[in-house]
This record gives C-alpha cells, sequence and structure tokens, in this order.
C-alpha cells in the first residue's frame, strides 16, 4: 500500500471486525464505499454527512477499495447477507405502520 494511503487507513484486529477503516475513525473503507457507489454520494457530501473525516481520508479509502476491490466487495456481500438473516420473515417497522393505518393485515 502506497504511504499516502497508509495515513489515512488503518487496519487494527479486533477493532471495526479488523476490517480496514479510517484512521482514528470507526468509519470502514466498505461505508464509504457504499455511500459513493450504492448510494450515489460524492465525496464533498461524504464529508459533509460526516465532518470528523477529511476528503483524503475519502479518496483514500477509495484508492484503497480500488486497490482491493474484490476484498471489499465480499465485505460488503457478506454484511448485507447477514443483514438479510438477521430481517428474515419479519416486514420493517415503518411497513407495520403502514398496515396498521391503511388496514392491512402483515
Amino acid at each position: 500500500m502506497e504511504k499516502v494511503i497508509l495515513e489515512h487507513i488503518d487496519i487494527t484486529p479486533g477493532l471495526c471486525g479488523g476490517k480496514p477503516r479510517i484512521a482514528g475513525h470507526r468509519i470502514k473503507v466498505q461505508d464509504v464505499v457504499i455511500w459513493h457507489e450504492k448510494m450515489g454520494m460524492s465525496p464533498d457530501e461524504i464529508i459533509y454527512h460526516h465532518p470528523s473525516i477529511t476528503l483524503a481520508d475519502v479518496y483514500a479509502a477509495l484508492a484503497y477499495y480500488h486497490t482491493h476491490r474484490q476484498e471489499i466487495r465480499q465485505q460488503i456481500e457478506a454484511g448485507e447477507t447477514l443483514a438479510k438473516q438477521l430481517q428474515g420473515n419479519q416486514p420493517s417497522l415503518v411497513q407495520n405502520i403502514l398496515n396498521q393505518r391503511y388496514g392491512k393485515e402483515n
């Protein structure tokens, strides 16, 4: 990993599941990737919503991702799979409220 990226990205066993994260923060590289690629947020929008990180942190996270794309994508997919398993057959709270409000059964 390049020296500049090393200044911004840490991997610490036992912290954030040992996943790469922005140094000094609990914001994982995969979080930045999700915000940028899946939610369409620009780097400027990311730092607007997370003012404790810098633009350099965001770009370092994206650079790390592009160097370790397969690893980060696997982490994202594993998280999505776990979320689906935890949700199970339960509808969301919002869906329950809408069902109650409009007379639909669960």
